[in-house]
């Protein structure tokens, strides 16, 4: 029977829980619990209405500006975002899905727009999209993103595989999609990125990817660092950039915290004696990948010199660059289509443009089947480890004191400074 008139006062009469339809308290079965595994983020509509239902009120400071940021401080149904929509660190969405178990790695990815890290993220994954029904655990670029310009990740987006490994997708660096998000009206940032100091919205966005490559390099065993096409440098660049101002993050494995608030001195000298130990900072093992390549691109030719200028690049960098032997023309198979050939010289992959005829058959040299040997590569590396043996639970508190670290850091705000006085960006 319909109800009219006023609501019910009796609380025996009202729905308990406002999650339930109506057709379930009539006597249909509730709907199944979520998964324990997280695949995908909620759909772009459901995002946009739950975005607007957590929007704050016409009279608050945020809409006075004139600028109005998708929430994540309540993570959304789908979403393992490490930060909330001001760049917090959090850990509360993320925490139930990791355990205590100590074998696991952590591959991070670093790219700019529509290069396909997500789907090699997936692939690391094991993702199959030949599952109907199944949707894609990191959300790929759709036509109308495409069309629109817009990016698909924002913040790092968290998944766990069956494997145990961490994969963490970034959003797109030097991207004209996340500048426009992050901009007021008047040109300033909506984002603090230096010690809350306003800074124009180029500055900030330019800041802000530095920001996530130290952090990336400083919590993951392996970063892929993602280039489009064969000519494409501005990746290695800011990565010499993060290694020149990746100074006094220590390693996390050292950050765990003791047992009591009480012991925290102990710990501290636990952890003064292992910086001692310790011989370099860490850094994550880098993985170079060029990807959209056209078939004359991915010559053994190219190959060779894609090497070496990746030695001569990163010669003093602190980055662990895999320097064994000479990389000559004849220790690059032309007949083979791995290219890390006989493992000399950098951890470099080269990956094809994605055509139609992929679709169709699952050919040598495909872009399909080159990412398939990509994922049998990274899988086989080691990466490098952490001083300390620590749980996936660890990992993630130590991250984000790593986080705070990175966002205080007096050499990245020395920086800072130096880029305002070049008069390169807006003041």
């Amino acid at each position: 029977m319909a109800v009219t008139g006023t609501p019910p006062t009796s609380s025996s009469s009202s729905n308990p829980n406002p999650n339930i339809s109506s057709s379930s308290a009539s006597g249909l079965p509730p709907p199944p619990p979520p998964p324990k595994i997280l695949l995908a983020k909620p759909s772009p509509a459901a995002s946009a209405a739950a975005a607007s239902q957590e929007a704050p009120p016409a009279s608050s400071s945020s809409s006075s500006s004139g600028v109005v940021l998708r929430s994540r401080n309540a993570p959304q149904p789908g979403s393992l975002n490490l930060f909330t929509d001001s760049w917090d660190f959090h850990s509360d969405r993320v925490l139930p899905f990791l355990t205590e178990n100590n074998d696991f790695t952590v591959i991070g990815i670093i790219g700019p727009t529509g290069v396909g890290k997500s789907t090699i993220l997936n692939e690391l994954y094991g993702y199959d999209g030949s599952s109907p029904g199944m949707l894609p655990p990191f959300a790929v670029q759709s036509d109308e993103t495409r069309t629109m310009a817009k990016h698909c990740t924002t913040g790092i987006e968290l998944r766990i595989s069956s494997e145990r490994l961490i994969l963490l997708d970034t959003q797109p660096v030097f991207s004209s999609s996340v500048l426009v998000d992050m901009m007021r009206p008047d040109g300033s940032s909506a984002i603090s990125i230096i010690n809350g100091e306003s800074l124009s919205a180029d500055l900030a966005h330019e800041l802000l990817g530095i920001q996530i490559g130290v952090f990336l390099a400083s919590v993951c065993n392996v970063l892929l660092v993602v280039s489009e096409g064969i000519h494409d440098f501005n990746m290695w660049q800011l990565m010499l950039t993060v290694d020149l101002l990746k100074h006094s993050i220590p390693d996390p494995s050292l950050l765990i915290p003791g047992q009591s608030h009480a012991s925290t001195t102990v710990t501290d000298k636990e952890n003064k004696s292992h910086m001692q130990v310790t011989d370099e900072e860490y850094m994550s093992a880098p993985v170079f990948v060029h990807a959209k390549l056209r078939d004359q691109d991915m010559s053994p030719f190219n190959i060779t010199l894609l090497k070496k200028a990746i030695l001569h690049k990163f010669e003093s960098s602190t980055f662990q660059i895999n320097r064994s032997g000479v990389v000559t023309k004849e220790q690059v198979d032309p007949l083979s289509l791995d290219t890390k050939a006989n493992d000399t010289g950098p951890d470099l992959f080269l990956l094809p443009l994605k055509v139609q005829d992929d679709l169709q058959k699952a050919q040598l040299g495909s872009y399909n089947a080159m990412l398939g040997k990509l994922r049998d590569q990274v899988l086989s590396m080691s990466g490098n480890t952490f001083a300390k043996p620590m749980s996936e639970r660890d990992w993630l508190r130590s991250s984000g004191k790593i986080w705070e670290s990175v966002k205080k850091s007096p050499v990245i705000a020395e920086y800072c400074r130096t880029l305002q006085s070049s008069g390169l960006f807006r003041r």
